[in-house]
């Protein structure tokens, strides 16, 4: 499923990565633990979190991931922009809980990365 669809389907609000839009995404993983990001072997695939600080981006950096959604109305900050788009990874905001959004990304046939 294309990026730019699964943002419109979360009410997502993209922040920037604007290049990704078309980008397809296959696989998800959801984790407030940045360590269990880490154990990820899968670069291509949305990350789902609530943890709204730089280890979020550093963390997706370190392990090549693009797309990275933010829910329960976190923020991001200006550093973590700032981060996110020197290493060119969408970031996108969601009000949904972790829960709703892994919910739907399932029912339209998104796999989890386990």
């Amino acid at each position: 499923m294309r990026l730019k669809k699964i943002i419109d389907l979360l009410e997502g609000n993209l922040l920037c990565g604007e290049e990704r839009l078309n980008d397809e995404v296959e696989f998800a993983f959801a984790s407030d633990l940045m360590s269990d990001v880490l154990t990820v072997a899968d670069s291509e695939i949305l990350l789902i979190t609530g943890l709204a600080n730089i280890q979020t981006i550093r963390t997706s950096e370190m392990s090549d991931i693009s797309h990275v959604l933010l829910v329960r109305n976190k923020r991001v900050t200006q550093e973590m922009l700032s981060l996110a788009i020197e290493n060119g990874i969408a970031l996108i905001e969601s009000p949904y809980s972790m829960f709703k959004v892994c919910g739907i990304l399932y029912n339209l046939g998104i796999k989890p990365v386990f």
